[in-house]
């Protein structure tokens, strides 16, 4: 359907311009020739010799040459001009229809394949990996950095030429000068902007694909932050839901130590009644646990842009997390690599070409023109007409007289590379805030973990151990024993709780920062954004 349709559209102008033509020699053909004695040129001009090339002499070769050229420059130029949709959604430089996922003919989206290569326990950097190849936000940001590229190819481009083609078939309706009758006059015309504003275009477009360039950083980062969030919290759900399963099987011996105490007549049927329904809310709690893991799967599935059928499992980790010691130190490197401080960066230096460009207003953009004009002596009313065609050149520009408009367009450009600025500077302030508000928060979990891990959970065991064998003898009511059980539970989920939030904390700082927050590379000499943009302001206007 939609070739035959380009076709169509290919082969309609070519039949309406050989209608066109066909038309206007017909008329030409059917035109009675004049006498010898009218048609002949005038000796003093023709006695020398002819000014044009034997194949230009008669008027008809002419118009016919002009006519193959014309129907050529129509094919090859006007017919690729109406090519429907030319630039099809999902298409981008590098990347065909077929490496866009999930996207049929009609824009339908698809939910994501089940992906059995990633079933089962993964690390954390395989599935980051898998993300930044599959993670639509991250395509999204490469597609608009190629695009930005293909864009200063385009700023440093001249304007298409015109040619303004005119002719005077219908006789006597026509232009006579003492040269003879005019049939066809065509003039092609170049726009010229003035000297350096076509650079000044190509360096604001280039520091537009920088800032895109940041901008697919930012992107990158937040999505491995995404990643690890993910994971981690359904890492956490996990260990909380083997937890709580672990704790119903030390429950369960209590039971069985109540129900022979029940036997030998110790004890109350009502402790073996409350043990009983203890597991009951224990099972209850699981079962909230395996939502807790479903839900966090969903989410983990989202940021690798896969099914949420897809069964994630992650891997146990044990080591220690390695804090930042030099807040100093992440300050300098994430002022000096921030993907998002480089694309403000970036806004700052194209609306300072931008400045150089409303300045540039103020002198004039020149157009050049070249013009042919076929005479003939046919049917011309002058009787010595010579029938050699005219050439014309020329040139035309504006004139910047309206003041106050380029007034108000400098104004604008600088009002706005003012404004460019000063959001960097306000991005660069939240992002000190943010180190600072993520450092200390990671390094008050660590604090947190050190403490629930070396003395609340083992003081937690140890008194559970010791409730359980006194109420075996009878020396504790059975209250105390669960309650100590409760505690132990909450502790042991305390503790997954307070890892997962670190290495969260890590992790949200490691995008703020633009790096690995543990081992930052900056020194202590290097020059803030601020200082290299204040150092080259606009120059003076004209």
């Amino acid at each position: 359907m939609h070739g035959s349709t380009a076709l169509t559209l290919r082969i309609v102008p070519v039949f309406r311009f050989c209608w066109v033509v066909l038309k206007l020699w017909s008329i030409t053909a059917a035109r009675p020739k004049l006498p010898d004695a009218v048609r002949r040129p005038c000796p003093s001009t023709r006695r020398n010799g002819p000014i044009m090339p034997p194949l230009f002499h008669d008027s008809v070769t002419r118009r016919a040459i002009f006519v193959a050229v014309c129907a050529c420059f129509d094919i090859l130029t006007g017919c690729r001009g109406l090519q429907p949709n030319p630039v099809p959604m999902g298409d981008r430089p590098n990347a065909s229809p077929a490496s866009v996922p999930h996207v049929t003919e009609f824009g339908a989206l698809h939910a994501g394949p089940v992906e059995l290569d990633l079933a089962g326990p993964q690390r954390v950097d395989v599935l980051v990996a898998w993300a930044l190849q599959r993670n639509p936000a991250v395509q999204a940001a490469r597609s608009r950095v190629a695009a930005a590229a293909q864009r200063v190819p385009q700023a440093a481009s001249l304007k298409d030429p015109m040619m303004d083609v005119g002719g005077w078939p219908f006789y006597p309706y026509v232009q006579q000068s003492a040269g003879g009758r005019m049939t066809v006059d065509v003039v092609v015309s170049q726009e010229v902007p003035w000297f350096g504003e076509r650079d000044l275009q190509a360096a604001a477009a280039t520091q537009e694909v920088r800032g895109h360039r940041a901008a697919l950083q930012a992107v990158t980062l937040q999505t491995v932050e995404d990643v690890k969030r993910a994971y981690y919290q359904l890492q956490y759900a996990e260990q909380s839901r083997e937890i709580t399963a672990q704790s119903r099987t030390l429950l369960n011996d209590v039971l069985e130590v109540a129900t022979a105490r029940f036997a030998t007549g110790t004890t109350s049927q009502q402790d073996v009644l409350r043990l009983q329904a203890e597991l009951g809310g224990v099972d209850a709690e699981i079962a909230q646990w395996r939502q807790e893991v479903a839900t966090a799967q969903a989410e983990l599935a989202q940021v690798l842009s896969v099914s949420p059928e897809t069964p994630l499992e992650t891997v146990p980790l044990n080591t220690a997390e390695d804090l930042p010691a030099d807040v100093d130190a992440l300050y300098r490197q994430a002022v000096a690599t921030r993907p998002e401080l480089r694309a403000a960066l970036a806004d700052v230096a194209r609306d300072r070409y931008n400045v150089d460009l409303a300045r540039l207003a103020y002198y004039p953009d020149v157009t050049w023109r070249a013009g042919w004009g076929e005479m003939t002596t046919n049917r011309s009313i002058v009787p010595f007409a010579d029938g050699i065609d005219s050439v014309s050149v020329g040139l035309s520009m504006n004139l910047p007289v309206y003041r106050q408009r380029l007034d108000a367009g400098v104004a604008e450009a600088t009002a706005e590379f003012c404004a460019s600025a000063r959001e960097h500077d306000a991005l660069r302030d939240k992002t000190l805030r943010d180190v600072k508000t993520l450092f200390v928060q990671a390094h008050s979990q660590a604090e947190v973990l050190q403490l629930v891990r070396n003395t609340i959970l083992p003081s937690s065991r140890q008194a559970l151990d010791v409730a359980v064998r006194e109420y075996q003898v009878g020396a504790i009511p059975f209250a105390q024993v669960v309650d100590n059980w409760r505690t132990l539970l909450r502790h042991q989920i305390l503790e997954q709780q307070v890892q997962m939030q670190l290495r969260q904390t890590l992790a949200a700082l490691a995008t703020v920062v633009g790096t690995d927050p543990v081992a930052p590379t900056v020194g202590n000499d290097l020059p803030q954004p601020a200082d290299i943009v204040a150092a080259s302001p606009p120059p003076a206007r004209p």
